[in-house]
């Protein structure tokens, strides 16, 4: 794969802890397609293990519970390296979902190739052990992540609220999706409305298999947490279970009470203040601890 580009990016004073490095990287062919990160935690030199995390769908670095997760991460000895993939839609301020371009032309394929671009890129860290790296996601980035670790074994695998199939559209709105050749997506958090493009559904209905989530967590072969609010109205408790019965190594988790979100809002500068939230990330550092650090 031909590496992607890294330029600095600002970070944000009001959230950043001291010692916090935000970049860009820019695909190698792809004009104006960047992944954003965010870097956590560790001392040049010094190999620590390390946990890549991704957002959901409508998700992104900043959002939610996930700054305070990755603070967490680092203050557990890892480091955290949080990625924006190219088509979340956040584009130049990281706080808003600005980029309608990138949003119209994600596709899973795209998103894959985003997290393996991250994953080589934190490999080269001289603050990181390549032999520990430990992989997160939320939601639909639960999936990917779980598609990726099927193909290229982490040490340890976490994932909270994770789709188990990727298949997420009804027969109706592929049907529309079709007739209009875009489909138009509600963000009930922003008010936008936000466009896919045909490639989406396209590429995944020309190989479904290359996106089946339950076979990725058969095949993969690293201990896998999966954590799921018991009050998840977008993805079903049920597929925490069915994910952790179909892994090798794999434990479910089911917080009662909680949402998809793990009854985080956004912002959320106090996880500790939501005990579902508390309860997730307490759960998901002592299972990296176990499984990535060892």
């Amino acid at each position: 794969m031909t590496a992607w580009t890294s330029h600095p990016a600002p970070t944000l004073p009001d959230q950043d802890a001291p010692g916090v490095r935000r970049l860009r990287l820019s695909h190698p062919t792809e004009h104006g397609r960047r992944v954003g990160v965010r870097i956590e935690g560790g001392v040049e030199g010094e190999r620590r293990p390390y946990v890549v995390l991704c957002h959901g769908f409508k998700g992104f670095m900043d959002w939610g519970f996930f700054p305070g997760l990755s603070r967490a991460i680092a203050r557990s000895g890892h480091v955290a390296v949080s990625m924006n993939s190219s088509g979340c839609g956040v584009g130049e301020d990281p706080r808003t979902l600005d980029d309608d371009e990138g949003f119209f032309r994600d596709t899973y394929g795209r998103q894959l190739e985003d997290i393996a671009a991250v994953r080589a890129f934190a490999r080269g860290l001289g603050s990181v052990d390549p032999e520990r790296e430990a992989l997160f996601g939320h939601s639909r980035g639960g999936g990917m992540m779980l598609l990726a670790a099927a193909t290229d074994a982490p040490r340890a695998v976490a994932l909270w609220a994770a789709i188990d199939d990727a298949d997420r559209f009804d027969t109706a709105t592929k049907e529309r999706w079709r007739a209009d050749g875009v489909l138009h997506v509600p963000n009930g958090r922003t008010g936008q409305v936000h466009r896919m493009s045909l490639a989406a559904l396209d590429e995944f209905e020309a190989d479904p298999a290359r996106f089946d989530v339950l076979g990725a967590a058969a095949r993969c072969e690293a201990p896998l947490l999966a954590v799921h609010g018991a009050d998840d109205a977008t993805v079903e408790p049920e597929a925490a279970r069915r994910i952790a019965s179909t892994a090798a190594l794999g434990e479910a988790l089911v917080i009662a009470g909680a949402d998809h979100a793990l009854g985080a809002r956004h912002p959320c500068p106090d996880p500790d203040s939501v005990p579902a939230l508390a309860e997730a990330i307490a759960a998901t550092v002592a299972f990296l601890g176990t499984h990535a650090a060892r």
